[in-house]
């Protein structure tokens, strides 16, 4: 584009008061501009044919949305230029160029046609007068010159004719329009300025824009100038990197490559890696010194070898094989866990006779809270192994076991290999924790992965994804903890043998506080025994009143609230000792939490004392049964399950079926209803073992005797009548002695069990084994110390009714 010149012809050329309309779209022609034109449009090249025919003048209007394709009046702006078309050329795709001279300013007046092309009446906008030169005038005209070099100068392309006629123009409107139609605009910013009047406002304005334009380019060229220093730094560093080998050469120094590559084969040298993994790194090695150290495969393999070099292939611990410091060990960490105790220490016994033996595959179920996770911490420290705890706890992904494959970026081994290489030993005590809440999900099944793990068969070439060669678990010692064993899938379950950690009951829980809890928090909050006395009757009081739970974390957290508030009382300088006991234990924690069982105050008919088992242990529970006129139907309240409900319905088939032997008529079950409720009603309850506990409650309802208030049964019901054995055993004579109930029933093939239970819960209790409901019912609703002597004598042998 450029200006012309000279304007006296255009003074003289008579611009006509209404034109031809050219829509522009996205371009603002200014007064004494010349500019080839592109267009198109049919409406366009007619109004062209017409302007070329009479006049060669047109009016160009640009669009207010440049992507309307058939305009209408309002869709343009009313101020535009007259322009001279200067010359025309038909191009061989339907278009026309035009070369246009801007001559004046014009504004619509109306549009006098609209078809084939727009006709406006127009008005022409008045020349503007000679400005009157005022220094401030000048200075303006000055410091818009001066911006313009200023973008010039900052990489602003602009053509050297342009910045001469700007030079030499002193005119405001002239210089002003100039500038705008050379800047490239947006076309809402040059039509405002093609329709300001005054010439000063118009070059105030291009200078408001130019600073702009020199604030954007002055940032612009700030980040080239940044980003080019980074780019030739890196180069200066390249080719200095390459000078200095260059130079090592010549004198004969070995080169960076080669001095890696002779620091990877020490290293694998030193691993003492198998045959295959050798072989696999020599030939990663020399994939390295063929290629350029900084290229992004090299790091890669880098990443590798020093994965291969850093695991530990041959190092291993020496076993503590003294079976009696072992023994001690756990001792030391533990209480009770007798099973769990015996099971390590023959496999140490097995690992002293025989050195090469494949680890075992633990599983360690039970509640929370019983000690799963720190019995492996202390099964490691007793066999003197480096101990590793994986958490496999909502795990989902597949490579969370074997891998990621190196073709992706940022790929890593599984956590198997990382646990490995973070014990620095390759027989480690590893522990998977809650192998029962294991993900499944598109990226595969974790469980599946974990089979060749946890196979004594298969661990010792276990491959993982990323290392590609195999490598021997089977001196790696595993350990399985969860909650259940019903979520872990049966392949993965047969390959581990399960050992299960029941709850603690009272008795345990107050050794375990004594020896190992509260120790452990008074340290933790900075007192002595001096300072706080917590005797046993206040630590019972805890475990009974304040928790209700099979394992001991809760417990934990309240001794450690207890010496809270024992520290701030001995911090603000109120006492220096305190004895708490079952008397003020509440001032320091609160009101009773949980409040056990009321104990019967005598023997009742219709409600029968059973025996339940819960994960807090075991808990006595009142079966009550009662009976109204009515049609015979029965009614079963309490929250009870689907085989508690079973259990019922059995109960009472086979009273009814004994109804003659109990003296009960034939129409009494007709003509009256039953109902058999198990407090407490809000808590669920499920389980076949309270079947004769309500097979009694039924009877003594029906026949109006009472049941022996000093007598707790647990056992299952056939509808023969025979009692099946139960679980839990420990747990419900434990609650029934609680309750100070010495006498109990449990199932004649519950006999082998009572071998199992620690002397403390047999002591003083006397168990009845009974294997039909006849001997319970003689036992429990029996008229006397006669009947249940002659039922231990007829039903069961001496040695198995003595007291135990």
């Amino acid at each position: 584009m450029a200006e012309a010149d000279k304007n006296s012809d255009k003074e003289q050329i008579e611009i006509p008061d209404t034109l031809p309309v050219l829509p522009a779209r996205d371009i603002v022609v200014f007064p004494y501009m010349i500019l080839p034109l592109f267009v198109g449009r049919d409406v366009s090249i007619k109004a062209i044919d017409h302007s070329l025919n009479t006049n060669r003048m047109i009016l160009l209007l640009t669009q207010k949305d440049l992507n309307i394709e058939s305009p209408s009046p309002n869709d343009l702006y009313s101020t535009g230029t007259v322009c001279m078309i200067m010359r025309m050329l038909k191009l061989p795709d339907g278009r026309v160029k035009i070369l246009a001279q801007g001559l004046s300013k014009a504004q619509v007046v109306k549009f006098s046609q609209h078809e084939p092309f727009f006709m406006a009446k127009i008005e022409k906008t008045a020349e503007e007068k000679p400005v009157e030169m005022t220094l401030e005038n000048e200075a303006l005209i000055r410091n818009v010159k001066e911006q313009m070099d200023k973008v010039v100068s900052l990489g602003r392309t602009m053509l050297p004719d342009v910045m001469v006629v700007i030079e030499n123009i002193d005119e405001p409107g002239r210089l002003a329009d100039l500038i705008a139609s050379n800047l490239g605009l947006k076309t809402d910013q040059a039509q405002e300025i093609l329709e300001m009047p005054d010439p000063i406002d118009r070059l105030r304005k291009i200078s408001e824009i130019l600073s702009r334009e020199i604030q954007l380019l002055t940032i612009q060229q700030k980040i080239q100038t940044e980003a080019r220093g980074e780019i030739d730094k890196t180069q200066r560093e390249y080719f200095l990197r390459e000078q200095l080998k260059a130079i090592q050469r010549e004198l004969g120094d070995i080169d960076e490559r080669a001095e890696e590559a002779r620091e990877f084969r020490k290293k694998i040298e030193e691993a003492k890696m198998p045959e295959k993994v050798m072989k696999e790194a020599e030939k990663q090695i020399k994939r390295l010194e063929k290629m350029h150290p900084d290229s992004a495969e090299a790091g890669t393999i880098r990443t590798y070898i020093e994965w291969l070099t850093e695991i530990p292939w041959s190092k291993n611990t020496k076993d503590q094989l003294d079976i009696k410091t072992a023994e001690k060990i756990l001792n030391e960490d533990h209480y009770d866990l007798e099973k769990i105790k015996e099971r390590i220490l023959e496999y140490l016994s097995v690992k002293k006779l025989k050195e090469k033996m494949k680890g075992p595959i633990l599983c360690f179920i039970g509640p929370p809270g019983v000690g799963k996770t720190s019995l492996g911490r202390s099964i490691a420290r007793s066999l003197g192994r480096e101990f590793v705890r994986m958490s496999l706890g909502g795990v989902r992904d597949e490579a969370e076991i074997r891998g990621h494959r190196r073709t992706y970026v940022g790929s890593l081994p599984g956590r198997i290999i990382q646990g490995i290489k973070n014990a620095g030993t390759n027989n480690p005590v590893f522990m998977l924790d809650e192998v029962d809440k294991i993900g499944m999900d598109f990226r595969g099944d974790p469980s599946s992965a974990l089979l060749e793990v946890l196979d004594p068969e298969q661990n010792n070439s276990f491959m993982d994804h990323y290392l590609a060669v195999p490598f021997d678990l089977s001196n790696v010692m595993f350990i399985t903890t969860g909650n259940l064993t019903d979520t872990i899938p049966g392949p993965l379950r047969d390959r581990m043998e399960i050992l299960y950690l029941s709850g603690y009951t009272e008795e345990e829980k107050l050794e375990i506080a004594k020896k190992y809890l509260i120790p452990k928090q008074l340290e933790e909050h900075g007192i002595t025994t001096k300072i706080l006395t917590l005797n046993d009757s206040a630590t019972k009081q805890i475990i009974s009143h304040y928790t209700r739970e099979a394992g001991v974390r809760n417990l934990e957290r309240e001794i450690a609230n207890l010496c809270r508030k024992i520290a701030k009382q001995v911090a603000e300088g109120k006492a220096k000792r305190f004895n708490v006991t079952a008397g003020n234990l509440y001032k320091y924690l609160g009101v009773l939490k949980y409040l056990p069982e009321e104990e019967m105050k005598k023997s009742e008919i219709g409600v029968a004392t059973g025996l339940a088992w819960t994960e807090a242990g075991g808990d006595i529970i009142y079966i009550e049964a009662t009976i109204m006129k009515g049609k015979g139907s029965l009614t079963l309240t309490g929250q009870l399950g689907d085989v508690m409900k079973e259990s019922a319905q059995a109960a009472l088939s086979y009273i009814r079926s004994k109804a003659k032997k109990l003296k009960i008529s034939d129409d009494t079950f007709s003509k009256t209803d039953l109902h058999i409720h198990v407090p407490a009603g809000a808590i669920p309850k499920d389980g076949p073992s309270a079947g004769i506990t309500m097979a009694t409650a039924i009877a003594s309802a029906l026949t109006g005797k009472p049941v022996k208030k000093n007598v707790a049964m647990t056992g299952e019901v056939t509808l023969r009548g025979k009692v099946l054995p139960i679980g839990g055993l420990k747990e419900k004579t434990l609650a029934a002695k609680r309750m100070g109930i010495k006498t109990v029933i449990i199932p004649h093939r519950n006999k082998k069990d009572l071998e199992d239970l620690p002397k403390y819960v047999k002591e003083g209790m006397n168990f009845i084994l009974a294997e039909t409901m006849d001997d319970v019912l003689k036992i429990a609703v029996g008229d006397g110390k006669n009947e249940a002597s002659k039922n231990r004598r007829t039903k069961t042998s001496p040695r198995s009714k003595k007291k135990v």
